[in-house]
């Protein structure tokens, strides 16, 4: 189990490392800019993921989901994205809510990485998916900022 635990500590901090390698090439001017009207800035994305691995966090510490109310839960983090409007800012808060999501796995005894997140929408999330979620997430994400470089124009490949 500990090397569960540590490999999912490392693809968390892998994952924020290349989201934010990846987002480091998005030029000031474009931080806001979108591809159609409905569509996420690279900021709002950027946002978005650096909260979420909050929420991760949370949910690994509790052993639970934050809320049954999800459309209440999701507004409320639509609304916490949409006021991180500076990269420095949406980076402390990245970094931060990583290191929550490292100190939470290593709350996790043997028998809670056994257990299994119910909830009353009639689904359920394995512990041990949500140890690897940060990671995969934030890698995702990172997938997107690439994409809204291309659409500007940037067609390098960025290491």
């Amino acid at each position: 189990m500990e090397s569960l635990i540590a490999s999912c500590k490392e693809s968390a901090v892998r994952g924020m490392e290349i989201f934010l390698k990846t987002f480091s090439f998005v030029p000031d001017e474009k931080l806001n800019w979108t591809p159609s009207p409905t569509a996420k800035s690279a900021i709002r994305i950027a946002a978005h993921t650096a909260l979420y691995a909050g929420t991760f966090a949370k949910m690994i510490r509790d052993r639970k989901l934050p809320t049954d109310d999800i459309p209440a839960f999701v507004a409320r983090l639509n609304a916490a994205e949409e006021a991180v409007a500076r990269r420095a800012e949406m980076e402390s808060l990245f970094r931060q809510n990583t290191d929550e999501v490292i100190a939470a796995l290593d709350t996790l005894s043997p028998e809670a990485i056994g257990t299994t997140l119910d909830t009353s929408l009639g689904w359920s999330m394995p512990m041990t998916f949500l140890m690897n979620l940060p990671g995969m997430h934030a890698m995702s994400h990172a997938a997107q900022i690439d994409y809204l470089q291309t659409c500007w124009g940037d067609q390098d490949v960025h290491f």
